[in-house]
């Protein structure tokens, strides 16, 4: 049997991998976003395309978040599910603190969703990488 302390430090590990995960994605984005921003500015990219441009680069971001942090064998599903969630709840308290303007719709309910598939699917992939690696 497995002791209360070993137990406790494992769901820490936990923890810490996620932390993490949304650390990497977070400063993934910003950087992505930047370039993106360069990008539009540089080719003139219609208005129609930026959407479709800032989804691809959160479930680019929880990819790589995930990928880079999730180390441990169980529950990558899980971990990425929740990696997604809190990395689009983040994303969003940090750009709309960026542009003063914090507005709850629909939109940021589309975005949970998809970041909490993409999570997922991150998830799953960067734990097996990690179990064949």
């Amino acid at each position: 049997m497995r002791s209360k302390k070993n137990v406790a430090k494992s769901e820490r590990g936990y923890v810490f991998e996620v932390v993490n995960a949304n650390i990497v994605a977070l400063i993934v984005a910003l950087i992505a976003i930047l370039l993106s921003a360069l990008a539009v500015k540089l080719f003139n990219v219609s208005d129609g395309a930026i959407p479709i441009i800032n989804q691809a680069i959160k479930s680019a971001s929880i990819f790589i978040g995930c990928l880079v942090a999730l180390k441990k064998p169980r529950n990558g599903w899980l971990r990425g599910v929740i990696c997604g969630l809190t990395f689009v709840l983040l994303s969003f308290l940090v750009f709309s603190a960026l542009q003063n303007n914090f507005t709850f719709g629909l939109s940021l309910l589309n975005d949970c969703a998809l970041g909490m598939v993409s999570g997922m699917i991150s998830g799953i992939i960067a734990v097996n990488v990690r179990n064949r690696g």
